[in-house]
Protein backbone atom coordinates (compact mmCIF):
# COMPACT_ATOMS: atom_id res chain seq x y z
CA UNK A 1 0.00 0.00 0.00
CA UNK A 2 1.11 3.54 -0.80
CA UNK A 3 1.48 6.43 1.65
CA UNK A 4 2.41 9.99 0.67
CA UNK A 5 3.41 12.51 3.34
CA UNK A 6 2.60 16.13 2.45
CA UNK A 7 2.70 19.49 4.23
CA UNK A 8 -0.49 21.54 4.64
CA UNK A 9 -0.81 24.86 2.83
CA UNK A 10 -0.25 28.14 4.66
CA UNK A 11 -3.18 29.59 2.73
CA UNK A 12 -6.54 27.99 3.47
CA UNK A 13 -10.07 28.17 2.14
CA UNK A 14 -12.43 30.23 4.26
CA UNK A 15 -15.68 29.11 5.79
CA UNK A 16 -16.95 25.65 6.56
CA UNK A 17 -19.83 23.76 8.09
CA UNK A 18 -21.16 22.97 11.54
CA UNK A 19 -21.05 21.07 13.84
CA UNK A 20 -17.68 22.64 14.43
CA UNK A 21 -14.21 21.31 15.07
CA UNK A 22 -13.77 18.70 17.76
CA UNK A 23 -10.08 17.75 18.23
CA UNK A 24 -11.17 14.12 18.64
CA UNK A 25 -12.59 14.00 15.10
CA UNK A 26 -10.89 12.43 12.11
CA UNK A 27 -8.84 9.33 11.48
CA UNK A 28 -6.27 10.04 14.20
CA UNK A 29 -8.43 12.06 16.59
CA UNK A 30 -8.69 9.36 19.22
CA UNK A 31 -4.94 9.43 19.88
CA UNK A 32 -4.14 13.06 19.06
CA UNK A 33 -7.08 14.92 20.65
CA UNK A 34 -5.36 15.91 23.88
CA UNK A 35 -2.35 17.38 22.07
CA UNK A 36 -4.56 19.17 19.57
CA UNK A 37 -6.41 20.78 22.47
CA UNK A 38 -3.13 21.93 23.98
CA UNK A 39 -2.12 23.63 20.73
CA UNK A 40 -5.55 25.27 20.41
CA UNK A 41 -5.34 26.45 24.03
CA UNK A 42 -1.83 27.87 23.50
CA UNK A 43 -3.04 29.84 20.47
CA UNK A 44 -6.00 31.20 22.42
CA UNK A 45 -3.74 32.29 25.29
CA UNK A 46 -1.50 33.98 22.71
CA UNK A 47 -4.58 35.86 21.41
CA UNK A 48 -4.25 34.10 18.09
CA UNK A 49 -0.59 34.95 17.65
CA UNK A 50 1.20 38.14 16.57
CA UNK A 51 2.88 39.06 13.31
CA UNK A 52 6.19 37.52 14.39
CA UNK A 53 4.60 34.19 15.30
CA UNK A 54 2.35 33.89 12.26
CA UNK A 55 4.63 35.49 9.69
CA UNK A 56 1.96 37.63 8.04
CA UNK A 57 0.44 41.10 8.42
CA UNK A 58 -2.57 43.17 7.50
CA UNK A 59 -5.88 41.52 6.76
CA UNK A 60 -4.25 38.08 6.56
CA UNK A 61 -2.97 38.49 10.12
CA UNK A 62 -6.38 39.65 11.37
CA UNK A 63 -8.12 36.67 9.79
CA UNK A 64 -5.53 34.26 11.21
CA UNK A 65 -5.79 35.73 14.71
CA UNK A 66 -9.57 35.52 14.66
CA UNK A 67 -9.46 31.89 13.51
CA UNK A 68 -6.73 30.90 15.97
CA UNK A 69 -8.61 32.34 18.96
CA UNK A 70 -11.75 30.30 18.33
CA UNK A 71 -10.61 26.89 17.06
CA UNK A 72 -12.74 24.57 19.21
CA UNK A 73 -16.18 24.46 17.60
CA UNK A 74 -15.07 26.47 14.53
CA UNK A 75 -16.63 25.63 11.14
CA UNK A 76 -14.79 22.85 9.31
CA UNK A 77 -13.99 21.70 5.80
CA UNK A 78 -12.43 18.39 4.79
CA UNK A 79 -8.66 18.73 4.57
CA UNK A 80 -8.92 18.10 0.82
CA UNK A 81 -10.93 21.33 0.51
CA UNK A 82 -9.29 23.41 3.26
CA UNK A 83 -5.77 23.36 1.80
CA UNK A 84 -5.35 25.67 -1.19
CA UNK A 85 -1.61 26.19 -1.70
CA UNK A 86 0.61 25.48 -4.70
CA UNK A 87 1.26 21.81 -3.83
CA UNK A 88 -2.47 21.19 -3.51
CA UNK A 89 -3.41 23.09 -6.66
CA UNK A 90 -1.06 20.92 -8.70
CA UNK A 91 -2.12 17.73 -6.94
CA UNK A 92 -5.61 18.54 -8.21
CA UNK A 93 -7.60 16.14 -6.05
CA UNK A 94 -10.93 17.33 -7.43
CA UNK A 95 -9.97 16.27 -10.98
CA UNK A 96 -8.66 12.80 -10.12
CA UNK A 97 -10.70 9.86 -11.45
CA UNK A 98 -12.81 8.16 -8.78
CA UNK A 99 -10.46 5.21 -8.28
CA UNK A 100 -7.41 7.48 -7.90
CA UNK A 101 -9.30 9.74 -5.51
CA UNK A 102 -10.15 6.70 -3.39
CA UNK A 103 -6.45 5.85 -3.38
CA UNK A 104 -5.63 9.42 -2.32
CA UNK A 105 -8.10 9.27 0.57
CA UNK A 106 -6.21 6.28 1.96
CA UNK A 107 -2.65 7.24 0.99
CA UNK A 108 -2.21 10.99 1.54
CA UNK A 109 -1.30 12.12 5.06
CA UNK A 110 -0.66 15.70 6.14
CA UNK A 111 1.70 16.66 8.97
CA UNK A 112 0.11 19.67 10.68
CA UNK A 113 1.11 22.11 13.42
CA UNK A 114 -2.44 22.24 14.78
CA UNK A 115 -3.68 18.69 14.24
CA UNK A 116 -0.49 16.64 14.21
CA UNK A 117 -1.59 14.25 11.48
CA UNK A 118 -4.50 14.64 9.07
CA UNK A 119 -6.19 12.41 6.48
CA UNK A 120 -7.87 14.02 3.46
CA UNK A 121 -11.39 13.43 4.74
CA UNK A 122 -10.67 14.80 8.23
CA UNK A 123 -12.55 17.98 9.26
CA UNK A 124 -10.15 20.92 9.63
CA UNK A 125 -10.87 24.48 10.88
CA UNK A 126 -9.36 27.58 9.38
CA UNK A 127 -6.08 28.34 11.19
CA UNK A 128 -2.50 29.46 10.73
CA UNK A 129 0.54 28.04 12.53
CA UNK A 130 3.98 26.79 11.53
CA UNK A 131 5.79 23.82 13.02
CA UNK A 132 9.03 25.81 13.12
CA UNK A 133 7.85 28.41 15.64
CA UNK A 134 7.72 28.38 19.44
CA UNK A 135 4.52 29.21 21.27
CA UNK A 136 4.14 29.73 25.02
CA UNK A 137 4.64 26.75 27.27
CA UNK A 138 4.54 24.33 24.31
CA UNK A 139 7.92 25.49 23.07
CA UNK A 140 8.85 24.68 19.48
CA UNK A 141 5.79 23.15 17.86
CA UNK A 142 7.68 20.45 15.93
CA UNK A 143 9.41 19.32 19.14
CA UNK A 144 6.10 19.29 20.99
CA UNK A 145 4.59 16.94 18.40
CA UNK A 146 7.62 14.70 17.78
CA UNK A 147 7.16 11.93 20.40
CA UNK A 148 3.47 11.45 19.63
CA UNK A 149 3.76 11.74 15.85
CA UNK A 150 6.71 9.36 15.76
CA UNK A 151 4.63 6.61 17.35
CA UNK A 152 1.40 7.32 15.45
CA UNK A 153 3.05 7.64 12.04
CA UNK A 154 5.36 4.66 12.43
CA UNK A 155 2.46 2.46 13.52
CA UNK A 156 0.21 3.65 10.69
CA UNK A 157 2.88 3.27 8.00
CA UNK A 158 3.71 -0.35 8.88
CA UNK A 159 4.27 -2.36 5.69
CA UNK A 160 3.61 0.53 3.27
CA UNK A 161 5.61 2.08 0.45
CA UNK A 162 6.13 5.58 1.87
CA UNK A 163 6.93 8.72 -0.13
CA UNK A 164 8.09 11.53 2.16
CA UNK A 165 7.60 14.94 0.48
CA UNK A 166 7.84 16.93 3.70
CA UNK A 167 9.91 20.14 3.97
CA UNK A 168 12.48 20.32 6.75
CA UNK A 169 10.23 21.93 9.38
CA UNK A 170 7.63 19.18 8.93
CA UNK A 171 10.20 16.38 8.77
CA UNK A 172 11.45 17.61 12.15
CA UNK A 173 8.12 16.62 13.74
CA UNK A 174 8.76 12.87 13.62
CA UNK A 175 11.52 10.23 13.58
CA UNK A 176 11.00 7.58 10.88
CA UNK A 177 11.61 3.89 11.44
CA UNK A 178 12.39 2.52 7.93
CA UNK A 179 12.74 -1.01 9.32
CA UNK A 180 8.93 -1.10 9.47
CA UNK A 181 8.16 0.18 5.95
CA UNK A 182 9.78 1.02 2.61
CA UNK A 183 10.67 4.71 2.97
CA UNK A 184 11.66 7.06 0.15
CA UNK A 185 12.58 10.61 1.23
CA UNK A 186 12.21 12.70 -1.90
CA UNK A 187 13.92 16.02 -2.52
CA UNK A 188 13.91 18.27 -5.57
CA UNK A 189 17.04 20.21 -6.54
CA UNK A 190 17.55 22.92 -9.14
CA UNK A 191 20.00 22.83 -12.02
CA UNK A 192 22.80 24.06 -9.74
CA UNK A 193 22.21 21.19 -7.33
CA UNK A 194 20.62 23.35 -4.65
CA UNK A 195 17.49 22.41 -2.77
CA UNK A 196 14.60 23.88 -4.70
CA UNK A 197 12.53 24.69 -1.61
CA UNK A 198 9.49 26.90 -2.20
CA UNK A 199 9.95 26.88 -5.98
CA UNK A 200 9.48 23.11 -6.17
CA UNK A 201 6.01 23.10 -4.60
CA UNK A 202 4.24 22.75 -7.94
CA UNK A 203 6.52 19.86 -8.89
CA UNK A 204 5.76 18.12 -5.58
CA UNK A 205 2.06 18.35 -6.34
CA UNK A 206 2.56 16.94 -9.83
CA UNK A 207 4.71 14.12 -8.48
CA UNK A 208 2.14 13.16 -5.83
CA UNK A 209 -0.59 13.12 -8.50
CA UNK A 210 1.53 10.91 -10.76
CA UNK A 211 2.15 8.42 -7.95
CA UNK A 212 -1.54 8.24 -7.07
CA UNK A 213 -2.40 7.48 -10.70
CA UNK A 214 0.25 4.78 -11.08
CA UNK A 215 -0.33 1.07 -10.57
CA UNK A 216 3.38 0.75 -9.66
CA UNK A 217 4.43 3.78 -7.53
CA UNK A 218 8.03 2.57 -7.10
CA UNK A 219 8.50 2.36 -10.85
CA UNK A 220 6.70 5.68 -11.38
CA UNK A 221 8.99 7.36 -8.85
CA UNK A 222 12.09 5.99 -10.55
CA UNK A 223 10.93 7.21 -13.97
CA UNK A 224 9.44 10.57 -13.02
CA UNK A 225 10.97 13.63 -14.72
CA UNK A 226 10.46 17.37 -14.39
CA UNK A 227 11.50 20.15 -16.78
CA UNK A 228 12.95 22.35 -14.01
CA UNK A 229 14.07 20.12 -11.15
CA UNK A 230 16.01 16.96 -10.54
CA UNK A 231 14.58 14.32 -8.24
CA UNK A 232 16.79 12.89 -5.51
CA UNK A 233 15.59 9.90 -3.51
CA UNK A 234 16.98 8.67 -0.20
CA UNK A 235 15.98 5.29 1.21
Amino acid sequence: MLAILLPPSEGKAVGGALPGWDPADGRFGDVLASRRRRVARALKVAKGGDQKLLGVGGETLERAQQANRHLIGAPVLPASERFTGVVWDHLGLETLPAADREMADDAVLVVSALCGLIALSDPVPDHRLKLSVSIGALGRVSTFWRPTLTKVLNDHLEGRFVIDLLPGEHAAAWIPDPSRYDLRRVRLVDRDGRSAGHFAKAAKGRLARSLLQSKDPARALARWKDDEFTLTVES
